[in-house]
Parts: C-alpha cells; structure tokens; sequence
C-alpha cells in the first residue's frame, strides 16, 4: 500500500504521559517519530529535563522496532513561541517523510480508536499520492479532560474539533494547513489541562498558546471541582465562551474513560452533523486556490 501510516510526537516537559498515548497508536502505526530537543528546551527557553529511565523504557515498549529518536535544536531565541512550535513539527514531518500521512499527536492526547482513524485516512490516500498539489488536513474531535478531582475527572462536555494529520506539512498554527478539511468520527482524549497547579503554571509560560491565555482562567480552574462544577460556565483558557459546560467522570483510569466515551451517545458525532461539516468544507475549496 503506498504511503505510510507516520506518527510523530513533540517530546518536552510532559514527556511521562507518552506511556498513556504511545500505546493507543502503536500497532497501526508504521513509524512513530519522538521530536525531543536536543538541549532540553521549551519553546520559551526554559530547561527541562527527561529522566533516563523514559528512554529504557520506549526500549522495552518498542517491540517492533518502530520507534525513532529525533533529536534538534527546535528553539529559536528570537521567535515567539508559536513560531518555534510552527518550525518543530515542520522539520519533524519532513523527517516523517513528505508522501506519508503526516499524523502528529502530542503526548497527552490518547485516541479512542486510532484504527477507525487508520482506515479514515486510506480512504483520502490519492492526497499523499500527489503531497505537493492539494494540501489536506484530516480532523478528529477532542474530548478535553479539564481537571482531576478525589473521585474522578472533570470533562468539557462538547467534543471539539482538532486537526490531527495532513499530506502537506505547511503549517501556520500549530498543526494547521491553509487548505480543507476532512472531518472523521474518531474521539481523542485531551489531557491538555489535567494537570498540578504547578504543572499548569508552566504548561502557560512556555507552550504555543502563551500570549493568549485567559488571564482569569487560572482562577476558575482552581476554584472549580466536582461538587461545585454545574455552578460555573465558559472554560476556555483563551475565548472561555467556547467551552460552557463540563461534565465529570467518576474514574480516573484512561482504559475505563475509553469505555465510557464509546458508549456515551450523548458523546457521539451524528452522521449528519459530520456530512454538514465536511459539504461545508468541499464547497469553500471547490474553486479557491490555496
């Protein structure tokens, strides 16, 4: 078949959640790329470090050998930080190799069925036939995991749209491309916000998104939990109208949040909304020019 199914990852501060991510995309994928920097910086300059122990254990893990260390200096003083993230995952899809499908999954993002998404992509494999003619993106929908509480997780309660793959990696905010999208069925949890306070803190200095975080969201964040939640609306760390409501899981294991997910209706994408979603985009790109 031509083509290749490449995943790659950007490997930094939260490199420990890539055991709970690695495995959900393991057995479909051909290869899987680990950016890491080769200095052990974030896009914002700050240190970091990744215990040896991490790379012992990819070892153990990586059965099939598919596993690709890709270390470079990914931080440029003088950009910003979406700049410096921009040029990350350029220079990790051109390391993919253009003409595969380009995947690129961060480490607390975990697919609910990354094989129902395989099959998605080889559906559209006359796009990485030609990379260089139309540029594609391929969305899935993000259920975001908000917070931890004692007896659970807090959830925002609308799956969210996220671009996860494309044939033609130029990219102008973080894994967009200027061109369609095609919108699939596939969940994936996003423990982007799940974290200590204190890991918080440090995910808003020096991610991509640091000049346009909410500044009060810090506040509702810590105030909310699994008692008072349904008193609260508009979460989103940058325009919070856009995430109203959250709902709770009364687990904290993955597996069980997986289960869970896939038998939740309320959860579900309708036929309908995505035939809309993607006659939408087909019309919008049916005579411009990218």
């Amino acid at each position: 078949m031509k083509g290749k199914i490449n995943v790659g990852y950007l490997v930094s501060y939260d490199y420990e959640l890539l055991k709970n991510s690695l495995p959900t995309v393991y057995k479909e994928a051909d290869n899987v790329f680990l950016a890491i920097d080769k200095n052990r910086r974030t896009w914002n300059g700050e240190y970091f470090t990744i215990e040896e122990s991490f790379f012992e254990w990819i070892k153990v893990f990586d059965v099939d050998h598919k596993v690709v260390i890709y270390e470079d200096d990914f931080y440029v003083p003088t950009f910003t930080t979406m700049q410096c993230e921009i040029r990350e995952r350029k220079m990790l899809s051109e390391k993919m190799g253009i003409g595969n499908w380009l995947i690129q999954i961060d480490c607390d993002e975990y697919f609910v069925d990354f094989g129902n998404f395989v099959k998605d992509l080889r559906k559209h494999n006359s796009y990485i036939e030609n990379p260089h003619g139309k540029p594609i993106q391929i969305a899935a929908f993000w259920l975001i995991l908000y917070k931890y509480t004692p007896n659970g997780i807090l959830y925002v309660n609308k799956p969210t749209k996220a671009i996860f793959a494309t044939n033609n990696p130029k990219y102008v905010n973080g894994r967009r491309v200027k061109g369609q999208v095609i919108y699939t069925n596939n969940l994936v949890l996003h423990e982007s916000l799940s974290r200590t306070e204190e890991e918080l803190r440090f995910k808003f200095e020096n991610w991509g998104h640091n000049k346009e975080t909410n500044k009060d969201f810090l506040n509702k964040w810590i105030t909310v939990n699994e008692s008072n939640y349904k008193e609260y609306s508009n979460f989103y760390y940058i325009e919070p109208e856009r995430w109203k409501k959250l709902s709770f899981f009364p687990t904290k294991n993955i597996a069980e949040i997986k289960n869970i997910v896939q038998a939740e209706n309320e959860l579900q994408l309708s036929n309908s909304f995505l035939w809309k979603k993607n006659f939408g985009q087909w019309f919008k790109f049916l005579f411009k020019k990218v």
